[in-house]
């Protein structure tokens, strides 16, 4: 089982991107990738809203969130979303496999 949370951070004025890239050029999104668990940690930007940046968080159990959460990169992120002034939508999916039926329409 894998845990993917999407999170759509919105700001104004370009913040939701310049928290994406603070984020990557502090190292701190790096730090993330390295933890116990994770299994992806990348940033989007949706073509139709600018204000906007999608990140996809995948960890292989609630036992690595909950251990990211706890660990001092969040406070970390607190406070660069404080900074930017960023809102959030979340969305929580926990992965199943492709069934057979699916398999026709994946083009490796």
């Amino acid at each position: 089982m894998m845990i993917t949370v999407n999170l759509y951070y919105t700001g104004e004025n370009g913040n939701a991107r310049q928290f994406a890239e603070e984020m990557e050029s502090s190292g701190t999104a790096d730090k993330i990738r390295a933890e116990e668990g994770n299994v992806r940690y990348e940033y989007f930007f949706p073509m139709k809203d600018s204000e906007t940046v999608l990140l996809i968080d995948a960890w292989i159990d609630q036992e690595a969130i909950d251990k990211h959460h706890a660990s001092p990169m969040m406070q970390t992120i607190l406070e660069l979303r404080e900074k930017y002034d960023l809102h959030m939508k979340v969305e929580r999916f926990i992965s199943d496999e492709l069934p057979e039926s699916d398999e026709g329409f994946v083009r490796s």
